[in-house]
Formats: structure tokens, sequence, C-alpha cells
């Protein structure tokens, strides 16, 4: 068994698509286990290079196994933590990047501004497994409960800095409402308030909103068949880029060279000031560790406040033209 952690959230688990299965067609006889949370499970069912999940949330706890792994793959972090952490389970041998801290000798060296997809793929062609950096396309689920062809409008995101104004999300929703879009507002159980929010400024109908109202089952089917995303940086954005589903992003503190799309630059947009951010909030650059942020975690950073409406419409008739041509 190839035990492969990577504890992390939805955008996280997508980015290292292409890794999983250069290890599936690499090993295609040996069982590849996955340590993550048991949420993602209806996401890493549709990668169809993962064998098992193992439940992990996280590094305080070591992942429950019922067989010593023959090798293990640090998919999660630079190290000591993610490091220490298989090391706990017993494996034949370690696959990770170069820890001095973790007594980890082997491996290429870790560097802090590649593209998170490429870090992976480079790590596994450090230990001779080929794989293709653009191989992220996920198996689209059945639409099955879920609206087809509307255009998920996704206002939250992980912290305050990252988010885009509510009420510029409220007009962007009115104006693609008028241009004849049928809008949703996404969002987790927590983000509802903010999603009604937005919803109300644009006046649109209560059952407009779906945040807090879907699993991840269901928003993964509602976003794989959808018309448009338009996010900031977040797991949403990882999925339309997993299905091929047209976006526009908007980045503020985080890199999108290293988070942002890395295929089809024609159907997904990214809108950014990085010479206005009061300071990068690079999230995983630490080993499972909370990230420090630069400046007032509460305000929206300046790089995202920089962006106005009208862009972002623009680069909705933009990716929208390259779908249409695709």
């Amino acid at each position: 068994m190839i035990l492969v952690l990577r504890a992390l959230g939805i955008g996280d688990v997508a980015t290292v698509v292409p890794a999983l299965r250069g290890l599936r067609a690499g090993f295609p006889a040996t069982p590849i286990a996955l340590a993550a949370p048991a949420v993602l499970a209806p996401l890493v069912d549709l990668i169809d290079a993962v064998d098992r999940l193992v439940p992990l949330s996280g590094l305080d706890t070591v992942p429950a196994l019922d067989a010593v792994p023959d090798w293990a793959v640090n998919l999660h972090g630079r190290g000591p933590r993610s490091h220490q952490l298989l090391r706990a389970t017993r494996p034949g041998r370690l696959w990770a990047y170069e820890c001095p801290q973790a007594a980890h000798s082997d491996g290429p060296l870790w560097r802090d501004d590649e593209p998170e997809v490429s870090r992976w793929c480079r790590l596994l062609a450090w230990y001779g497994v080929d794989t293709d950096p653009a191989d992220l396309l996920l198996r689209r689920p059945p639409p099955d409960r879920v609206q087809v062809g509307v255009t998920v409008v996704h206002p939250g995101a992980a912290s305050p800095r990252r988010r885009w104004p509510a009420e510029r999300f409220a007009e962007l929703a009115r104006r693609l409402v008028r241009a004849g879009h049928r809008v949703t507002v996404t969002g987790s159980a927590r983000e509802r308030p903010l999603a009604e929010a937005v919803a109300a400024g644009a006046g649109l109908p209560a059952t407009a909103v779906c945040a807090g109202r879907m699993d991840l089952s269901r928003f993964v089917a509602l976003l794989s068949h959808a018309r448009l995303l338009i996010a900031a940086d977040t797991g949403a954005a990882h999925l339309a880029t997993a299905f091929a589903v047209p976006s526009v992003l908007l980045f503020g503190p985080t890199s999108p060279t290293r988070w942002g799309p890395t295929i089809d630059r024609r159907r997904h947009r990214v809108l950014q000031y990085p010479a206005l951010s009061r300071g990068t909030e690079e999230p995983g650059v630490v080993d499972g560790e909370p990230v420090e942020l630069v400046g007032p975690p509460e305000a929206v950073d300046p790089a995202m406040a920089a962006i106005c409406v009208g862009e972002v419409l623009d680069a909705v008739e933009q990716v929208e033209r390259a779908a249409a041509a695709a």
C-alpha cells in the first residue's frame, strides 16, 4: 500500500490530482490510500486514482491503518510535522521534500514560490515517477438534484482579506441577471449570511441562495454543470478548473502563480492588482500551522478592493467567448 498525505481542503486536494494519477500509472497494482478529511470523499471518488480514503483532518493524530504502508508519500507540506506523522505509520520508505528538522535528507529542495500543482509533480519526478501537470480534469458527476447551467457566484473566502466586498458581488449578480444569467449564490453554512446579503442586494429570491444548504457532493455536481463561476481564491476556483467550467477569479493577497489556474488561461481569467496588496497570505507554506497574516486580518486587502464590477463583467464576456470557441 502507498499512503499519501494531503490532509487539507478542496482546492488543496484538486492540486495534487496529477501527482495521484502519476502514482496510479506508475504502480497500477499497488493500492493507494489517501489520508485526507472525510468530508472530501465525494471529490476523491472523482479522481479515479485512489483506492481508499483514510479520514484525517490536520496533523495532530496518526491515521488509522489496518496495515503498515509499503511506503508513504508526503503531498501535504515541507515538514517537519507532516514528515513525522508519516514516519509514525512506520512505512518502508518515505518520499518527501528534504527536511533536516525531520531527519529526512532525501528528496528535492522546497521552493516557496512554486505553483502548487508543479510542486508535487516535481517531488514525484525526483523519485522517478512521470506525471502530467495538466492532468487536472475530474470525472463529471451526474446532475442529480441540482440545477444545470447556472452562473455560480461564490462570495466567501477563508479569510476576510480575500473577500471581495459583498455590495460589489450584489451589483455584479444584479447585472448578470439583466444579461440573462441564472445566478446561484453558494458558500458554506458559516457564509450563509454573506450569501443572503449578496442575494438581497441583487434582488434575487431566497431560493437563489444555496450556501449552507448543500453537502459537498451536491455542490460539486452543481459547479461541474454550471455555466460560469465567479469567486475569490477558494476551493471552488480549483473545481472550476477541474470541470472545465469557465471562471473569473479575484485574487488579492495570495499568488495566482501558486494557486491560480495552470491550464486554459483563456477559459479561466484571474483579476489582481498585486502592487496594491498589503502583503502575501500564502496558505500551506508552513507545514500544517496557521499562517501569520500581514496587515489587519479583518480588512479587505487593497488588491481585492481595487477590482471593479465592470472589469469582472468584461472578463465574464471574454471567458464565455473562449468557451464557446473551444
